[in-house]
């Protein structure tokens, strides 16, 4: 069976005029590639004008049981007819908010509380939020906090502040007091010990880092590099927030990425595969008081919540994590096999079903990409030169078997 299928060269005529429509009204953001998402099924998306995509992107991990799976058709019959779907989910309680929030917490660390709101980069806002209303109540000023050089954590201004992935993203934008520690990659960094000694000449309010970082590049954090911040945030009094927007929810066979380097964070982030945003937080860190956080639909988009936690029921009953790393290890050693080819692939790195392969420029890269888009292979860029995998967690052997042919026919 062959999952992808291009029966009109893309863009074709709908989707030419639909993009037409959007560059008229609307602000041309950060499109990849002229592809007009119209439905999917299993990991095949299929565009306007009727081509079928491999889809090797999740959505950005937003789609982890990809398309049309039987038990997301379920929820959204079920709310076919709902007529109150959305509600001011911080002003009225639904049935939704508490079962998802059921379902969080039970694969989240011991004693974990959690906060929904609308996305990623406001997980990441409230998180922060979390950590300097308890340090300024323990009488300290504002702080500078701490993050990463390459790290992505969204684009709001308070998230923009800790974020340092691409110029363009920054350029112009105020920022909170923010102090940078490089992300290591290999505990014989010599840069490995930065965050004690920066902190040993410096008072911080928290600690912010990605354990794979996302939009960074795929980098994959050393093991001594995460338990050296855990270590110092414990030494300091300091919070240590790890951001498992992009990485969380099975993408790399375990719950959350952080569990691969026996840590644990005192506050972290999810969005994407859980449908909605979350900052969930050690209890001690609960404002205690009502109004201190506040999202207006964080538990008030219904079919959301009821997706995001059916998606962790069927991740659970489908022994999805396991398959993320069975399946991961084979993409990844199907990936390897490029390295060094014609196409300029210069490195393979990842953890489960969150590979990053980078290339030797960016224009390869970027050609790369668009070759495999005319093929039938969607994939997305990631830091400056490098692409990301990140399949569905439902993703066969037969349908990476797919992609990694279409991606050797061209790369190696």
């Amino acid at each position: 069976m062959k999952y992808s299928n291009i029966a009109t060269e893309p863009p074709g005529p709908e989707a030419q005029r639909i993009i037409q429509v959007l560059k008229k009204n609307c602000y041309d953001s950060t499109f990849t590639y002229p592809l007009v998402i119209a439905d999917g099924s299993g990991c095949t998306v299929r565009d306007v004008d009727g081509n079928a995509f491999l889809d090797f992107t999740s959505n950005i991990g937003a789609c982890p049981l990809g398309y049309s799976h039987p038990d997301v058709m379920d929820v959204l019959a079920q709310y076919a007819k709902n007529g109150a779907h959305k509600i001011a989910g911080q002003d009225f309680y639904c049935k939704e908010h508490a079962e998802l929030s059921e379902q969080l917490v039970s694969v989240l660390p011991d004693n974990f509380k959690t906060f929904f709101i609308n996305s990623g980069a406001e997980a990441v806002e409230n998180a922060v939020k979390l950590a300097y209303r308890k340090r300024m109540s323990e009488g300290f000023p504002v702080l500078p906090g701490v993050s990463c050089i390459g790290a992505f954590h969204g684009r709001t201004l308070g998230a923009l502040t800790f974020t340092l992935s691409k110029p363009v993203q920054k350029a112009g934008f105020p920022e909170l007091p923010v102090l940078r520690i490089k992300f290591c990659t290999d505990d014989n960094d010599p840069d490995i010990d930065a965050i004690e000694r920066l902190l040993g000449q410096n008072k911080a309010a928290l600690i912010l880092t990605e354990i794979i970082q996302g939009e960074g590049g795929y980098n994959v954090a050393s093991r001594q590099f995460i338990k050296n911040l855990r270590k110092s945030a414990d030494v300091h009094g300091i919070p240590l927030i790890l951001d498992e927007v992009q990485s969380g929810m099975g993408r790399t066979g375990k719950w959350w990425a952080f569990e691969h380097y026996d840590v644990k964070p005192d506050i972290m982030t999810t969005a994407k595969a859980l449908q909605v945003g979350a900052t969930a937080y050690r209890q001690d860190y609960d404002p205690g008081q009502q109004g201190v956080l506040s999202s207006t639909w964080g538990g008030g988009s219904r079919i959301d919540l009821a997706m995001g936690a059916r998606i962790i029921q069927v991740i659970k009953r489908d022994n999805l994590l396991s398959n993320a790393s069975k399946i991961g290890g084979l993409l990844k050693k199907g990936l390897s096999e490029l390295l060094g080819g014609k196409g300029g692939v210069i490195d393979v790195r990842g953890i489960g079903l969150m590979i990053g392969l980078e290339f030797d420029t960016k224009a390869n890269r970027d050609l790369a990409l668009q070759q495999l888009f005319k093929k039938g292979l969607l994939l997305l860029p990631a830091g400056q030169k490098s692409m990301r995998v990140i399949p569905p967690l439902v993703i066969s052997e037969e349908e990476v078997g797919e992609g990694l042919e279409m991606m050797s026919a061209l790369l190696h």
